[in-house]
């Protein structure tokens, strides 16, 4: 066994407190938040049951993932209508330029916050004087 599959096999929570499996060999039932929603369903208040970990050796820590009970898991809820609607209203608010007041069919990069045309004559604007 390495020394990183043993930092990250702790199924009895001794040394994190909480289960801890090595990346992709958590015990079935268990599902992250992720996986959940692919499944339509949610954790719905329950505490986390145990948690995946993967050292990153980029980055030099570690990568943890908390794992949820699949049977204990409800279903997502709904989308009413109004929740629909502000959606709605959120994703127009993020297309439109907050300069020319143009509509466009992408979200506009939060870098800038202004659309590429508006950018491009700032940009002009200032170079020029």
């Amino acid at each position: 066994m390495s020394a990183v599959f043993g930092k990250c096999y702790d199924p009895k929570g001794v040394f994190h407190g909480v289960p801890t499996y090595p990346w992709r060999l958590a015990p079935d039932g268990l599902a992250t938040r992720r996986q959940l929603r692919a499944m339509g369903l949610r954790p719905g208040g329950q505490t986390i049951a145990a948690q995946v970990m993967r050292v990153n050796r980029r980055a030099g820590g570690v990568r943890v993932a908390y794992l949820y009970r699949v049977d204990r898991a409800m279903p997502v809820r709904p989308m009413t209508s109004r929740k629909w609607g502000a959606l709605a209203l959120a994703m127009l608010a993020r297309r439109t330029c907050p300069q020319c007041r143009i509509t466009y069919s992408y979200c506009i990069s939060r870098r800038y916050g202004l659309c590429g045309l508006c950018i491009d004559a700032n940009s002009t604007q200032t170079r020029g004087t």
